[in-house]
C-alpha cells in the first residue's frame, strides 16, 4: 500500500530537484553570457558609443580592432602583458611544483611552521601591502619596470598554490616512491619520471591560473607602472573609459575580447591534462 506512494514521492522529489537545478543553471548562464554579449556587440559596432548596452542592430565592422592597434598603444600593452604573464607562469609553476613535492615527501625542521606561515601570509590582502611594495620598488630600482611586477606576482602566488600542490602530491601513493627506490631510481629521477606525470592535472591548472592573473590584475600594476609605454592591458583598457567626457567603449570592448585569445589558446592546449584520477590504478596490478 505504501509502495506506490513512496514511488510517487521519489518521482516528485526528482522532478523538483531537476527543476531547481535547471533553473539555477539557466540563471547562472544568463549572468555569464549577458555581459559577454554586451562586450561582443559593442566591439563590432561602428563609430563610438557612450555606454555599454545590448544592441544587435548593425552595421557591424572590424574597424575598432584596426583603430585599437593603429591609434593606441594597445599592441605594446599586449606584448608587455604576454611577457609578464609568460614569465610568471613558468617560474611560479616550477617553484610551487618543487616546493609542493618537498613539503609532501620530505620531513625537515620547520616544515609545519613554514607552511602555516605561508597560509598566514596569504591572508594579508594585496592592498594592505601596496605601500611596502612601493618602498621596495624604490629601494631596488623596480618602479615602473616589468621585472619587479613579475617578481611580486610570482611571490604572491607561491604560498597558497604551494599548499594546494602539496595536497595534490599527497594523493600520489608513497608506494610509487618506494618502488622507484627499489629499482634504483634517485630522488630526481623518481620525481621527474614517475611522480611528475601523475600531477599534470594540477600543474596545468596552476599554469592557467598564473597566466591569467596578469591579464586581469589592475590595482598592483597601476600602482607600480607609471608611464603608458610599460602598461599592461588591464591598465591600458581602463584609460579608455576613465574619462567621463570621452568614453571609448568600442575600443575597450575590442581590447577585452582580444585578452581572451591567449588564455583560450592555453586552455585548449592544457585541457588534455585537466583529468583527475590518473593515480587510481597506480599501485594495483
Amino acid at each position: 500500500m505504501n509502495k506506490p506512494k513512496r514511488i510517487k514521492t521519489q518521482k516528485n522529489s526528482r522532478f523538483w530537484n531537476k527543476l531547481f537545478s535547471y533553473a539555477y543553471l539557466i540563471g547562472l548562464s544568463i549572468v555569464i553570457i549577458y555581459p559577454l554579449l554586451i562586450t561582443v556587440t559593442s566591439a563590432f559596432r561602428t563609430g563610438n558609443i557612450m555606454a555599454f548596452d545590448l544592441n544587435f542592430t548593425g552595421p557591424w565592422s572590424l574597424a575598432n580592432f584596426s583603430r585599437l592597434f593603429n591609434n593606441t598603444l594597445y599592441g605594446t600593452w599586449y606584448l608587455n602583458t604576454l611577457k609578464v604573464a609568460g614569465t610568471t607562469m613558468v617560474i611560479q609553476v616550477a617553484a610551487i611544483t618543487l616546493a609542493g613535492y618537498a613539503y609532501s615527501r620530505y620531513r625537515f625542521i620547520g616544515r609545519k611552521q613554514s607552511i602555516k606561515f605561508f597560509l598566514i601570509i596569504q591572508m594579508v590582502p594585496t592592498t594592505a601591502a601596496l605601500t611596502a611594495f612601493y618602498v621596495m620598488a624604490l629601494l631596488v630600482g623596480g618602479l615602473n619596470t616589468h621585472w619587479f611586477l613579475t617578481v611580486i606576482y610570482i611571490g604572491g602566488g607561491i604560498p597558497m598554490n604551494t599548499w594546494l600542490m602539496k595536497g595534490y602530491f599527497d594523493t600520489v601513493p608513497l608506494e610509487l616512491d618506494e618502488s622507484a627506490k627499489l629499482d634504483g631510481a634517485g630522488h630526481l629521477r623518481s620525481f621527474w619520471q614517475i611522480i611528475l606525470p601523475l600531477v599534470k592535472p594540477m600543474i596545468a591548472v596552476q599554469a592557467l591560473w598564473a597566466f591569467m592573473g596578469p591579464f586581469g590584475e589592475y590595482m598592483l600594476a597601476r600602482f607600480l607602472l607609471r608611464t603608458p609605454e610599460v602598461y599592461t592591458v588591464a591598465i591600458g583598457l581602463q584609460t579608455f573609459i576613465s574619462n567621463p567626457r570621452e568614453q571609448r567603449v568600442t575600443l575597450f570592448a575590442s581590447g577585452a575580447i582580444l585578452i581572451a585569445l591567449p588564455i583560450c589558446i592555453l586552455f585548449f592546449y592544457l585541457q588534455k591534462h585537466f583529468v583527475s584520477g590518473l593515480t587510481a590504478g597506480g599501485t594495483k596490478g
